[in-house]
């Protein structure tokens, strides 16, 4: 079969988010595995985050790291184009008790950040997979409205998916995608895929998703508006190895692929195959 192009992105990906909230939810805690995205990323919000602020979560989808963030002590402002996630987080919010540390839900889209004044954020995050949902049309309209809404010297994690750790695994784990001659040769060599979604769901929620590499995302934040801090493989080295990894057992196993894990993730390498990669910058 051949995919044609989703006549509506926005509104493909909205349309997939509403239908997923609880599995969003769910998502980072799901297995060892899907967990390591979630401690990695930690380890690097713990690094580069101020001590204390209002911090942009763009892109949140139902709120994990708002939450999270509320807790530890942050203002947070949550944004989410779906409004089935804006509902959820109000609800995980509410159960966390942390209300007065969550100043907004805002349901809109990153490329439009126009109700946000600019240098108002002492740090913004756009973790997971927002920007990977964002057509290449207005990928750099994106990026320029996170930094816009950054106060100077303010940090800026950014989180994608990475098109080598899906081809690492393509023929393993999604075999029917490379018998699709059509979308599979656009994957492999542009990064976008208009089939995504459909194999968890049903053919009627497909939605598009664009997979990067490290070079790719790196040369999106201008050099004369921002310093780049890092890059990090959020599940490097296992991202070909997720069942194993989900099934793990051995604890000296799991110590010591941790500690390799943390020694090695901030390479080119392993954040290049890694299945979310994610960049952190600071505004000039």
């Amino acid at each position: 079969m051949t995919i044609t192009k989703i006549k509506n992105v926005t509104k493909s990906v909205e349309n997939y988010y509403d239908k997923s909230t609880e599995y969003e939810w769910n998502r980072l805690i799901r297995d060892q595995y899907h967990k390591l995205e979630w401690d990695t990323t930690q380890i690097f919000l713990k690094k580069h985050l101020p001590k204390k602020g209002l911090i942009l979560d763009a892109g949140a989808g139902p709120g994990r790291y708002t939450v999270d963030l509320a807790k530890k002590g942050y203002d947070v402002v949550l944004l989410d184009y779906s409004k089935g996630n804006v509902e959820l987080a109000k609800i995980k919010v509410r159960e966390a008790k942390q209300e007065k540390k969550v100043k907004d839900f805002i349901q809109g889209t990153i490329v439009n950040l126009s109700q946000l004044k600019d240098n108002s954020f002492d740090a913004v995050i756009c973790l997971g997979r927002p920007l990977s949902h964002v057509e290449k049309k207005d990928r750099q309209k994106a990026i320029n409205e996170l930094i816009r809404v950054a106060k100077k010297n303010a940090p800026i994690f950014v989180s994608v998916m990475g098109k080598y750790a899906i081809l690492l695994s393509a023929i393993k784990r999604w075999p029917n995608e490379v018998k699709d001659t059509v979308n599979f040769k656009r994957l492999s060599i542009d990064g976008d895929d208009y089939n995504w979604g459909s194999i968890k769901s049903s053919e009627k929620n497909k939605s598009f998703c664009h997979f990067f590499t490290v070079d790719e995302l790196e040369k999106l934040f201008p050099k004369n508006k921002t310093k780049l801090l890092e890059t990090v493989g959020l599940e490097g080295f296992a991202s070909a190895q997720e069942k194993e990894f989900a099934e793990l057992k051995d604890k000296t196993i799991q110590k010591n692929w941790l500690e390799a894990h943390n020694l090695l993730c901030t390479t080119r390498t392993a954040a290049d195959i890694s299945s979310h990669m994610l960049i952190i910058v600071k505004k000039k």
